[in-house]
């Protein structure tokens, strides 16, 4: 992060403007590398993109300057596993989200996640303020955070 100090180096200066410029009761979507990023951020969210990045490492980073919003039953949302994929054998709850919840509490925060479906997920995601394009290649690996405030 050039001359600052303490800026987890993951963090690019564009995903540092986006962190800086959002507030309490924004949102941010940090996406695998199959979501929409793109189509969804045609309808207004900003594009930040962390290709090559797992999304665990950045929530650890990201987490270190991001107040969760603590006014809110959960802490994060996660795209909830479609049905047909369930019927496939595929888990209900996915293991990243285990690593997601792991973050959250390191960061201080009590781990509680929230499934949306998956199409109201997407619709959320288009009114949140970023999404971050990962290479997370865990399925179901999107998560969304609400910014807090600093007390």
């Amino acid at each position: 992060m050039g001359r600052l100090k303490g800026i987890p180096t993951i963090i690019s200066p564009e995903l540092l403007h986006v962190l800086a410029c959002m507030g309490h009761g924004d949102e941010i979507v940090f996406a695998d590398a199959n979501f929409p990023t793109s189509h969804i951020c045609r309808q207004g969210p900003r594009e930040v993109r962390a290709d090559g990045h797992e999304i665990p490492q950045l929530l650890a980073a990201v987490l270190q300057l991001m107040p969760l919003d603590r006014h809110v039953p959960y802490r994060a949302v996660v795209m909830a596993v479609v049905e047909e994929d369930v019927k496939k054998g595929f888990p209900t709850t996915m293991p990243v989200w285990k690593k997601y919840c792991e973050e959250i509490k390191k960061a201080g925060d009590e781990p509680l996640l929230h499934e949306e479906e998956r199409f109201q997920f997407y619709e959320r995601a288009k009114k949140a303020y970023a999404v971050v394009h990962t290479g997370e290649t865990s399925l179901y690996g999107n998560i969304i955070l609400k910014m807090g405030v600093i007390p």
